[in-house]
């Protein structure tokens, strides 16, 4: 079973209204809207390991970063 930790956030009284307004619709509690709303972003938002994981991927690929992003930056000129 997972541990729950209680913790206080401030929120806005018109966001806290409407928060009201999807918990009595959806006839849940607060606490399980924000847990949701945690969960849908931490999903958005991966955590850093990920990140980690593409440090570095272009060390093998023979392209210097700076060759790369002029070339790029050349497809935006007009002529």
């Amino acid at each position: 079973m997972m541990t729950i930790m209680r913790t206080i956030i401030d929120i806005p009284e018109d966001m806290l209204n409407k928060l009201d307004t999807a918990r009595a619709r959806q006839k849940c509690s607060r606490a399980s809207l924000i847990r949701e709303a945690i969960d849908t972003f931490l999903k958005a938002h991966p955590d850093s390991t990920d990140v980690k994981k593409a440090f570095g991927i272009w060390k093998d690929n023979g392209l210097d970063g700076m060759d790369y992003q002029e070339d790029i930056r050349r497809e935006w000129e007009t002529s």
